[in-house]
């Protein structure tokens, strides 16, 4: 009796009940959430309508002038011609060979000339940023002659060279060598320097120095100092031409606004501006391409 007592007073085990899990009512149950439907292309493929956004606002500015000049034509105005008759014009010039012989010329003096200034400027540049004496001593004559407008230099060029190719090619020539020379020149002063060390150490010369150390690290550099080059040299070439050379684009739209074709002039203006568009283009596409083919991002 006194162990049926004893092990009536001790405490019992609790028995655990399970707990059952709340009801959610049928108007609190969640439902599964549908993901919106995809509008966008897939990744890396651009919308097809991207590519047309950077030319809203030109298509905007010609439909402006377009409506601006019918209008002064309906006025009387005879000064200004529209859009569709620059285009009509272009066409004609394009007829009858006259563009692609104007702008041929233009191309070749601009791409002469800059080829001179190139290699003089690429020589001077290299020549500046390895020896810290040459560029104090250069210096004062620089910052001279970089300061003077290629355009004040067209009528020496003309008692030097006449009229032609070789006038306007100095004149382009001087006008792009100073811009690059000093980005050559600031390229090759970011080379680094323990490269440079070891071309001494291993006893190079300038010229091996320059070819095989110097060159390959400010390639991507260049590309970009060359694009600059280019702009340089086709606007100087066709403002020496408006100027004073009677052949290329420049002459040819010079002709047209003495000949009272606001037509014909708007179209080689238009023309021009198309020719650059495209050369900065293809230049910035064989940069692309040089920097990957360099391992550069």
């Amino acid at each position: 009796m006194a162990e049926r007592a004893e092990a009536m007073r001790a405490p019992q085990p609790v028995r655990a009940e399970p707990v059952e899990a709340p009801r959610t009512s049928p108007a609190v149950r969640a439902e599964p959430v549908e993901a919106p439907a995809q509008t966008a292309t897939p990744a890396g493929k651009p919308h097809p309508l991207a590519r047309l956004r950077p030319w809203v606002i030109p298509a905007l500015l010609l439909i402006a002038f377009e409506l601006y000049a019918r209008r002064a034509s309906a006025l009387g105005s005879d000064s200004l011609a529209p859009v569709s008759a620059a285009v009509e014009a272009w066409w004609g010039a394009a007829m009858d060979g006259s563009l692609w012989q104007a702008t041929a010329f233009t191309l070749g003096t601009a791409a002469l000339g800059l080829l001179v200034g190139a290699l003089l400027a690429l020589a001077g540049g290299i020549a500046l940023g390895l020896s810290a004496r040459a560029a104090r001593m250069g210096f004062m004559t620089t910052e001279l002659l970089r300061t003077v407008p290629s355009v004040a230099l067209i009528p020496l060029a003309m008692l030097m060279f006449g009229f032609g190719v070789r006038m306007e090619m100095a004149v382009v020539a001087f006008a792009t060598f100073w811009p690059l020379m000093l980005l050559v020149q600031a390229a090759v002063r970011q080379v680094e320097p323990r490269l440079l060390e070891v071309s001494r150490v291993l006893g190079l010369s300038a010229r091996e120095r320059a070819f095989k150390i110097v060159l390959p690290a400010i390639a991507p550099r260049l590309f970009v100092a060359l694009r600059l080059g280019v702009a340089v040299a086709l606007v100087v070439a066709v403002t020496v031409e408006i100027a004073a050379n009677p052949n290329g684009m420049g002459y040819a739209m010079m002709i047209a606004q003495q000949s009272f074709d606001p037509a014909l002039m708007l179209a080689w203006l238009g023309w021009i501006g198309v020719v650059g568009y495209a050369i900065n283009a293809g230049m910035l596409r064989l940069q692309q391409r040089v920097g990957r083919r360099m391992g550069a991002a």
